[in-house]
């Protein structure tokens, strides 16, 4: 996990607010009020715009003024609200100085020991901080209704905010400082920062509530799993995000997400190259358990493996595809399991190819007196198969399979459907221009 460490500004705000002279309002001072929002409204914009925040200016108000006992410099606060995006407290020192912009989510954190926040928003367009958040969440790509969030700490180019959503997940939101809604704006999910020893840290909820997240993934996935234990795994180079789930019965699972919605479910026993694996159930003895059941499955289809090792590919909705070694054979196989008698098949890995898949653990010229079975067949005796090679598919669906003969002769075409895997037809390569394998030209 990679260290998050950045120097950020916190607590600024509170500090410097400690001795403001506030403009207060009380029914006995609507006057004052109205005076503060006039005065807001005369000096705050340009206050804003020298600060860097791109919004128009709908309303506003003089917070209060603060002294330098020392060099008798009056620095200004002023609220403001915006037509879009967040609204700020604005910190506008002697001229010559860049005003500094707090958001209001900043300015409504509590202070770094507790205590209630020094100076949060008050504008009645400010009311709703969390509700303003929503140009930024979107430009973030989260799909978030939020139900808390806070201030982190700003470095001199960024804004750090904690952000919770509703249903459990929660993001550090890094936007520009000032957090302007065009500006940049990057989630990254509290569960990465709760594994990191950096300074950053989600503190709205704990790492459990967060990882509650997981059960909606379960239910999504409806295969039975009733959750016990919880990991967030990690965030994939495509933006993908990972968990696992150990479940009462044994088993386990890692979950796909995209965009906060279950994308893929992978069992335990598969998931062995999948970001280094389950590691809340014994994915050995899961995989153990599975290699039995493939050999069961195997056998059924016609195909006598022991399966020692198995490998699978990425499968439609109700096909499990998975490559197979065998302990018993040296040939191996591509087995496509479904639900269905009709549609359950394994391929040797010299035809495997027809039906797009090709095999790592074995070679293809292992299975090659399946290829020699399928020529005799279509009455074609004489060739002992010894390469072959995928030409491509028809218009009908149906694919072609080149075939050179172990004696140099030239060898066949092989048209075979593939479901199920079956030859219909041989044409000699002396009819044909399209061969290329030795002995074929």
């Amino acid at each position: 996990m990679k260290r998050v460490a950045i120097g950020l500004a916190t607590a600024a705000l509170a500090l410097a607010l400690g001795t403001v002279t506030a403009v207060s309002a009380s029914k006995k001072e609507e006057a004052a009020l109205a005076a503060a929002r006039t005065a807001g409204m005369a000096q705050a914009p340009a206050v804003a715009q020298a600060a860097g925040i791109a919004c128009q200016v709908t309303d506003a108000r003089l917070v209060g003024k603060m002294k330098d006992p020392k060099t008798k410099a009056e620095t200004s606060f002023y609220e403001i609200d915006c037509d879009r995006g967040v609204g700020f407290v604005l910190q506008a020192p002697p001229a010559g100085v860049k005003p500094t912009a707090f958001s209001c989510i900043e300015a409504n954190s509590p202070q770094p020991d507790g205590k209630p926040p020094s100076l949060p928003c008050k504008l009645p367009g400010n009311a709703n901080p969390l509700t303003d958040l929503a140009p930024l969440l979107t430009k973030a790509g989260l799909n978030c209704t939020p139900d808390g969030a806070r201030g982190i700490g700003q470095t001199s180019k960024n804004t750090f905010l904690e952000v919770s959503c509703q249903g459990g997940s929660g993001y550090v939101l890094q936007v520009d400082a000032p957090a302007n809604p065009d500006g940049s704006a990057v989630a990254n999910d509290c569960l990465i920062f709760d594994a990191s020893d950096g300074n950053i840290k989600c503190t709205l909820h704990d790492a459990a509530y967060r990882l509650a997240v997981v059960d909606r993934y379960v239910a999504a996935a409806n295969n039975g799993c009733v959750a016990k234990d919880r990991r967030y795994i990690g965030m994939s180079q495509a933006g993908s995000i990972y968990y696992e789930a150990a479940c009462q019965d044994g088993k386990g699972y890692i979950y796909k997400v995209d965009k906060g919605q279950l994308s893929q479910t992978t069992s335990c026993e598969k998931a062995m190259a999948l970001l280094g694996g389950c590691t809340l159930t014994d994915a050995k003895e899961a995989q153990t358990a599975q290699a039995g059941l493939y050999s069961n499955l195997a056998k059924k289809a016609g195909f006598d493996c022991q399966v020692a090792k198995y490998a699978p590919f990425p499968s439609p909705p109700g096909r499990d595809v998975v490559e197979l070694s065998c302990g018993n054979r040296p040939d191996g196989a591509v087995g496509v399991f479904t639900t269905k008698a009709e549609t359950t098949q394994v391929v040797d890995c010299a035809r495997a190819p027809v039906v797009g898949y090709r095999c790592s653990f074995s070679k293809p010229e292992a299975s090659f007196k399946a290829v020699t079975a399928d020529l005799k067949k279509m009455g074609k005796n004489e060739c002992e198969v010894s390469a072959v090679r995928v030409m491509g598919k028809t218009a009908a669906g149906t694919t072609y399979l080149e075939t050179a003969c172990a004696d140099g002769l030239k060898g066949y075409i092989l048209e075979y459907k593939s479901e199920p895997l079956t030859p219909v037809n041989a044409v000699g390569c002396a009819f044909s221009k399209d061969c290329s394998l030795p002995g074929n030209k």
